[in-house]
């Protein structure tokens, strides 16, 4: 298993349950829009965050914020308890890293540079002894070595979103932030990118994931935050979140919650009129 976890109190080194990550009244306008109003999340180590809602409700914005890659018009965020103006970049890199929706690069780099340069945050640390086994590792574990000297250019989707991920792994931050990692994957690269994140949390990271998948999000997450235009309307356990009063109200459509017949698992699917239209 990939671990991106230190120890020795250094960056990527906290208790498990420990918030690493905390936006606070956070608000975010665009002109005139209210993109998120008031919105409180607190992000732990140890525990693996879902993000879910329908579009437009705030997820990726929320993401950002809590990045800095957004700036926020109201509240603020904390990363390790201090504000994100209290931190440099190259700090905060060193605290948390990013899988954005997009995956572009402006040269023809290979995959394996890509992947390399998560690494750039230890340049010219002790950590940076570390950064073959770690590239080679990340790759491994992201399935992409086999095309490690293609143009990133060249690859699929699927490809550039796995590569991508690899180089986030390979960063080694305490604090992971996923932006629907698994929307350009195939069936057996969505549940190897969600176990990479529940493993990530089992070894004391704090993995928060945006997902339109609510049954991913069943399967995988610790907590999961439903955001409606804006607002967080919940905020708890899969299994006290994921009903279907609250979901059908959300997505404005019927949607069935329901244990698998055979695991267990919670299932949400959403309900279909099974009558067959147009017979006699």
């Amino acid at each position: 298993m990939f671990s991106t976890r230190r120890a020795g109190g250094q960056p990527g080194a906290t208790d498990i349950g420990a918030v690493t990550l905390r936006a606070v009244g956070v608000g975010v306008e665009l002109g005139s829009r209210k993109i998120l109003e008031d919105v409180s999340v607190s992000v732990r180590a140890g525990e693996v965050l879902v993000l879910v809602g329908p579009n437009g409700a705030g997820k990726s914005t929320l993401l950002a914020a809590l990045s800095g890659d957004r700036a926020v018009d109201a509240g603020w965020v904390e990363l390790s308890d201090r504000p994100l103006s209290g931190w440099s970049h190259l700090e905060m890199a060193q605290r948390r890293s990013v899988l954005p929706q997009q995956h572009t690069v402006g040269f023809s780099f290979t995959a394996r540079q890509v992947v390399t340069m998560g690494r750039s945050p230890w340049a010219r640390t002790d950590r940076a002894d570390e950064d073959s086994a770690v590239i080679e590792q990340a790759m491994r574990t992201c399935d992409v070595e086999r095309f490690a000297d293609r143009p990133f250019t060249a690859l699929s989707g699927g490809e550039r979103a796995r590569v991508a991920l690899a180089r986030v792994l390979a960063q080694q931050t305490e604090t992971i932030l996923l932006d629907e990692p698994t929307a350009a994957l195939d069936l057996a690269h969505q549940e190897t990118v969600m176990t990479v994140a529940r493993e990530s949390a089992a070894h004391g990271n704090a993995v928060v994931v945006v997902l339109h998948d609510l049954a991913l999000a069943a399967a995988y997450a610790d907590r999961i935050v439903v955001l409606e235009k804006g607002h967080v309307v919940a905020d708890g356990p899969p299994d006290e979140v994921l009903s279907e009063t609250l979901l059908t109200a959300v997505y404005g459509h019927p949607v069935e919650v329901m244990p698998h017949p055979r695991t267990g698992a919670t299932l949400v699917v959403p309900k279909r009129d099974r009558s067959s239209s147009g017979s006699d």
